[in-house]
């Protein structure tokens, strides 16, 4: 699986941190959320899944 996250759209709400802390961090600058692991296994799928729900604004895409 590959993870996305629209810079555009994203507004660091920080769903995704408190979802899956192993694949998101916000920035130092607080003012982007970073994908630490784009191309997780398949373990981190449910975390993601929920990050991805949790998001106001549908910033984060999952492929595959």
């Amino acid at each position: 699986m590959k993870i996305t996250v629209d810079t555009d759209l994203c507004e660091v709400h920080g769903d995704c941190v408190v979802a899956a802390p192993d694949i998101f961090d916000i920035g130092e600058d607080d003012d982007v959320v970073q994908i630490l692991n784009a191309e997780p296994g398949e373990e981190y799928r449910a975390a993601i899944v929920q990050a991805t729900k949790m998001c106001p604004v549908a910033a984060i895409k999952i492929e595959g």
